[in-house]
This record gives C-alpha cells, structure tokens and sequence, in this order.
C-alpha cells in the first residue's frame, strides 16, 4: 500500500516502458492542457516584446492567470499523491498508535483545510464576478472558478488518501516504504 505513494527505485513512473497516457485522471489532462496554454501565451509574450519590439498588451495577464490555475489545479494532483510537504521525522520516534494518531490527525487537518478553502472562494467567486481583469473585459471570477475548482479536488482527493490511510493503519516515514507494516 504504502508503495502506491512512495515508488521505489525502478519503480516510478518515469522508469516504467508501459505507460499509458488513458490510465490518468481528468485532473493531470486539464493542467497539462493549460500549461501548455501558459507557454504557448508567455512565449507569444517573449517574441512580441523582444523580437517585434511591440508587446501583446494582454499576454502577461493571460499568463499570470494560466499560472494560478496550473498551480490550484496542480494541487489537487499533489493531493491525490500525498506529494504536499509535511513532517515525516518525528513518525520514527513516536510510538505506533501515536504516529498513527497523528498521521490521522494531519489527514483530518488536511482535508479541513481544503474545504474551508472551498468554502471561502465559493463564497468570494459572486463578488469577483462584478471585477474586470485590466486588460480583457472578463469578470475575475473566471480565474476563481478554477481556484474553486482546484480547492474541491484538493478536498476530494485528500479524503480519499485519509480514508485509504485508516483502512491500511498507514504511517509516515521518511523514504522506506518497506518499513510500512499495518497496525495489529
């Protein structure tokens, strides 16, 4: 269990000779189409200012917002692979119902987070509607939605990984994965 989040050496996904781009969840094809958006756009950015000497006025705009996405939509893959950093350290000194206790805790905490985080930019995304972006006449809550969008899957996925680390008694640490071994 504990090799699905941490992959050893020969392992990762990088290594493996049958990767199949059908296998991966909507979220991975949503920020890769934008952030081939972002450098479609900053590229457009760098050649019409440094090559043209006339720069597209709405392109660093465009790009700052294209960033914010990946990086909210981003997150909820690094949820879904329990990639956000945290501390490991302390799980090899605490006893194992503590370190479980508190794993479990941070899992909570985690998803808490997440969803009060949705909460609130649901709660902001109807005030955005009534601002422009500066250079296009688009209301702001268009980059929010994604930002909510991103904050709902963080939150889903978290729950999935706090739930499948419950069922398994999972604990963190640093690394080993062989040194996982589910609670009696």
């Amino acid at each position: 269990m504990a090799n699905d989040t941490i992959p050893e050496p020969g392992n990762g996904p990088s290594d493996s000779h049958d990767f199949d781009l059908k296998k991966l969840p909507f979220e991975d094809y949503i920020v890769l189409l934008l952030f081939w958006a972002l450098g479609i756009v900053v590229f457009a950015q760098f050649f019409s200012r440094y090559v043209l000497n006339a720069a597209i006025v709405w392109t660093e705009e465009f790009a700052r917002n294209l960033l914010i996405c990946v990086g909210f939509l981003g997150s909820a893959i690094g949820a879904r692979k329990n990639s956000h950093i945290f501390m490991e350290a302390g799980y090899r000194f605490f006893p194992r119902k503590l370190g479980f206790f508190l794993s479990t805790l941070t899992d909570v905490i985690k998803v808490l987070f997440y969803g009060i985080c949705a909460y609130l930019t649901a709660k902001i995304l109807p005030l955005m509607h009534r601002e422009y972006f500066t250079t296009v006449l688009w209301p702001m809550s268009v980059l929010y939605a994604p930002v909510l969008a991103g904050f709902l899957l963080m939150t889903y996925r978290a729950a999935a990984v706090a739930w499948k680390h419950w069922k398994t008694g999972f604990i963190p640490v640093l690394n080993d994965p062989s040194a996982f071994k589910p609670m009696d």
